[in-house]
């Protein structure tokens, strides 16, 4: 049987219960340690609320991630762990019945040059209606590579490559990267059996603006492993330039308004809502179509474009000195220090 630890970054989320329990329950070897990060603010005075099930009490410690972002607190979790094998799970996720036998034929499975075995994310839906917008948004994780909802990673792996990128403060990202430079390192990445359902956490109405953020971590992935990095971490470009495009012609409508050129000025307002309807549309078209989803689709379709904009510049200028392949990681001071 191969050893291995799990590792649980947390804000402190109720679903940690659900997560648990289901790692608890099912057959197959049990993890010899179990490493739960609370990653909430340091002087958050309360203890983290969480039910840890007796079967798996006394291998599981809590340590502090002091709310320094998911690389950090995965790497403070599997610098605790000296198991072979480190299985990230997030705290919103239910781990198959089948899970840890799964587990473990997936790592024996493994041969000597693999450093990391991906598990199968699964998006439940609802039956009885169209996704929302944020549920398809959600649905993704069943495609996308490399994420750390269901990822174990042979520590030896983590270990070589410094472990996660701190620069990534959101858990964004910070998968793609880390799984781009084991690979670098001459490693293989493959995807297992194991399967885990990742359910639609409940949104607010302007969640798609605060994703938006993703944007300026998308600049740090281009200064960490240059322009090919989408191709390799299989990260479609998206809507990106048509959100620049409606960018432009609203700044060039409001510039052109202000020279007094009412001719331009109109032409760039009709660009900018020729591109917002457009994508409006995009987003209205597969979704439920109620009157709260049309509205909601409507606003933040014409408020994204500026934020997404917006938060690709302030990646320019945060990441400008950046130097590829250079990770940068901190103790549990916050100091930073670096990892060539």
């Amino acid at each position: 049987m191969t050893a291995y630890a799990v590792v649980i970054p947390t804000l402190g989320r109720p679903s940690l219960d659900a997560a648990l329990a289901a790692l608890a329950e099912g057959e197959g070897p049990s993890p010899t340690r179990v490493v739960l990060v609370d990653d909430r603010p340091p002087e958050d005075p309360e203890p983290l609320a969480v039910a840890v099930p007796e079967a798996l009490r006394a291998v599981t410690e809590i340590v502090p991630g002091c709310a320094r972002g998911p690389a950090a607190a995965r790497n403070t979790g599997w610098r605790r762990a000296r198991e072979p094998w480190i299985a990230f799970l997030d705290d919103d996720v239910v781990p198959g019945s089948g899970w840890r036998r799964a587990l473990a034929a997936d790592l024996a499975a493994a041969g000597e040059g693999t450093g990391g075995v991906q598990g199968r994310i699964e998006v439940p839906l609802p039956e009885d209606r169209a996704p929302t917008d944020w549920e398809r948004a959600t649905a993704g994780l069943a495609s996308a590579r490399w994420i750390t909802a269901d990822m174990a990673y042979r520590r030896a792996a983590l270990a070589e490559v410094g472990g996660f990128d701190e620069r990534f403060p959101r858990a964004f990202r910070e998968d793609a990267d880390l799984a781009l430079r084991v690979m670098d390192a001459g490693w293989r990445l493959t995807t297992g059996r194991r399967r885990t359902t990742h359910p639609v956490r409940p949104a607010g109405f302007w969640v798609s603006l605060r994703t938006q953020a993703g944007n300026a971590d998308d600049v740090l992935m281009a200064r960490v492993h240059g322009r090919g990095w989408r191709a390799r971490a299989e990260a479609p470009l998206g809507r990106f330039p048509g959100h620049l495009a409606a960018g432009a012609a609203a700044v060039g409508a409001v510039a052109a308004l202000l020279a007094r050129r009412p001719g331009a000025a109109a032409l760039g307002g009709a660009l900018w809502l020729a591109v917002t309807a457009e994508f409006a549309v995009a987003r209205i078209g597969p979704g439920p179509r109620t009157a709260g989803e049309v509205a909601r689709m409507a606003l933040t379709s014409a408020a994204i474009p500026p934020f997404a904009v917006g938060h690709r510049l302030r990646g320019m200028v945060r990441h400008r000195g950046t130097r590829r392949s250079k990770v940068f990681i901190s103790d549990q001071s916050g100091n930073p220090w670096s990892h060539e």
